[in-house]
C-alpha cells in the first residue's frame, strides 16, 4: 500500500522548504503519493515538482502571510476572505486523512494545529521558531517587547504547541536547530535534530572555477551581495534604501583618509533578485543613482555564469551585476551582504558570512522583523538605522579577522550543515 503525504505549509519560505523535502521523498526506493496545500499564497514553489498536485483552495492575501507583524494586515486578510479560505483548507486536509493520508505540517502552529485537528497522523517541521530568540549557548537574551511573554518559559514553543507535538498521532518533530531540539526533548517530544533544509541546494556554479581564479579575483575585488527581499512592491522600496548604502560605500572607497574602506581595485555588488521578479524596475533605480549599463564589461579572472540574463552596470571603481537567475552564485561569492530579506539573509549567514540589515517599511522587513532576525542570527547580523552608516560597519568588519572567524562559526552553527532535506525524507520513509 502506497503511503499518502499531504504537505501543508503556510508561507513562501515554508513552501520552498517543503519542496526540498518532497523532492528527496520522490527519490526514495518506495516514494509516497504526494500532494500539497499551501495555506498562504498560490504555492508557486510546488510547481517545481513533477506529479505533486495542489489540493483544495488557494488564494493570495494582502499580508503575504505576515499578519503577526501588524494587526491591520490581519484585518485586510479577513476582508479578503481569510476565514472562509481556512474552512475550505481544513476540509481538504480532513478529506485527505479520511483516505488514509498523513499530514506533513511545515511552518508554525497554524499547519500544526490543522494537522492535529484533522484526526490523522502527522509530522511537523518547525521553520518559524527557535530557542535562539530567547538565548544563545551561553546566556538568556533580554526579554523585551513581544518577548516579555517568555519570562517564565524555557522553550520558544508555548505549552499548547508542545502538547500538539507530543500527541500520540505526531510521528516526529524536526526543529530548525540543535538547541531547540534539545529543549523539546526535555519535554519528551519526539524531536529529531536532522538540520535545517533551508541550507540545502545552495551549490553555486563557481565550484567549477579553479582555486587560482577565485584567489586572484577575491584579492582584487570586494564582493558585496545585495538581498532586497522577494515581495513586490516592498522589494522595490528596499532596493532604493540599499542603493543609498551602496552609494555611501563607493564614496568611502575612493577617499584617501584613515576612515575609508581598505583598498580594493574593484568593488563588485551582486544584486540577487528573486527569479519571480522583473529586473526592469531595479535597472531604472540604478540609472537614477548614476549607474551606467555596460553589457560588455566582465571581470577578467572570474567566470560568473554569464549568459543567464545578467545585466552589468558600472560607476567609478565599482560594478554591479544584476541577476534573477544566479542566486546561489551571489550567495557564494559575497564577502558580506546588505540585506532586507528573510530566508535569503539566513542562508547567507548560514554560509558563515556577515550581513548588514536596514529596517524598512514592511510589511515584512520592519524594525520588529529586523530586531527579531538579529536575535535569531546573533553576531552574524548587524543592524543599521541609516544606510550611510554601512561603510564604517563594513570597514570595522574587514579589519577584524578574529570577528570574521567568530561570525563564520556562529552562522554555521545556527543554520546547520547541508543535507537536512535528505535526512528528513529518509526518516519519514
Amino acid at each position: 500500500m502506497t503511503v499518502k503525504i499531504l504537505s501543508v505549509s503556510n508561507g513562501h519560505g515554508e513552501d520552498a522548504i517543503a519542496v526540498r523535502i518532497l523532492r528527496e521523498l520522490q527519490k526514495q526506493p518506495h516514494p509516497p503519493e504526494i500532494a500539497a496545500l499551501p495555506l498562504v499564497g498560490l504555492g508557486q514553489a510546488y510547481t517545481q515538482l513533477d506529479n505533486v498536485p495542489i489540493m483544495g483552495s488557494v488564494k493570495s492575501l494582502p499580508s503575504g502571510g505576515f499578519i503577526y507583524m501588524d494587526k491591520h494586515q490581519l484585518w485586510r486578510d479577513l476582508q479578503a476572505g481569510l476565514f472562509p479560505l481556512i474552512i475550505q483548507q481544513y476540509q481538504t486536509i480532513r478529506q485527505w486523512v479520511k483516505q488514509g493520508g498523513i499530514i506533513l505540517a511545515v511552518g508554525d502552529i497554524v499547519p500544526l494545529f490543522l494537522a492535529w485537528l484533522s484526526g490523522g497522523n502527522y509530522a511537523f517541521i518547525g521553520t518559524a521558531k527557535s530557542d535562539y530568540y530567547l538565548r544563545d549557548e551561553q546566556e538568556k537574551l533580554p526579554l523585551t517587547g513581544m518577548w516579555k511573554w517568555y519570562k517564565y518559559c524555557d522553550s520558544i514553543y508555548f505549552p499548547w504547541e508542545r502538547w500538539l507535538m507530543n500527541h500520540s498521532r505526531c510521528l516526529g518533530v524536526f526543529p530548525r536547530d540543535t538547541i531547540t531540539t534539545q529543549t523539546l526533548q526535555k519535554y519528551g517530544i519526539p524531536a529529531i535534530d536532522l538540520g535545517n533544509p533551508m541550507m540545502d541546494n545552495l551549490e553555486p556554479n563557481i565550484y567549477n572555477y579553479t582555486i587560482d581564479q577565485l584567489q586572484i579575483e577575491t584579492q582584487r575585488s570586494l564582493f558585496i551581495t545585495i538581498l532586497p527581499g522577494s515581495r513586490s512592491p516592498e522589494v522595490n522600496r528596499n532596493w532604493d534604501i540599499i542603493l543609498q548604502g551602496v552609494d555611501a560605500i563607493i564614496q568611502s572607497s575612493i577617499r584617501s583618509t584613515e576612515n575609508s574602506l581598505p583598498s580594493y581595485q574593484q568593488l563588485v555588488f551582486l544584486g540577487a533578485i528573486a527569479s519571480s521578479l522583473d529586473l526592469q524596475p531595479f535597472c531604472q533605480s540604478l540609472l537614477l543613482h548614476q549607474w551606467q549599463e555596460t553589457p560588455d564589461l566582465r571581470l577578467p579572472n572570474l567566470n560568473f555564469p554569464w549568459g543567464h540574463g545578467e545585466l552589468i552596470f558600472s560607476q567609478k571603481n565599482a560594478i554591479l551585476i544584476l541577476t534573477n537567475q544566479a542566486f546561489n552564485d551571489c550567495l557564494a561569492l559575497g564577502n558580506i551582504a546588505i540585506a532586507m530579506a528573510g530566508t535569503a539573509t539566513e542562508q547567507f549567514v548560514g554560509l558563515g558570512k556577515p550581513a548588514i540589515a536596514i529596517p524598512g517599511e514592511g510589511p515584512q522587513f520592519t524594525p520588529t522583523f529586523a530586531n527579531n532576525q538579529q536575535r535569531l542570527l546573533g553576531r552574524s547580523l548587524i543592524i543599521v538605522e541609516n544606510p550611510i552608516e554601512i561603510p564604517e560597519i563594513l570597514r570595522s568588519l574587514l579589519l577584524n579577522s578574529d570577528q570574521l572567524k567568530l561570525i563564520a562559526e556562529n552562522g554555521k552553527r545556527r543554520l546547520g550543515q547541508p543535507g537536512a532535506s535528505r535526512r528528513i525524507a529518509q526518516y519519514l520513509s
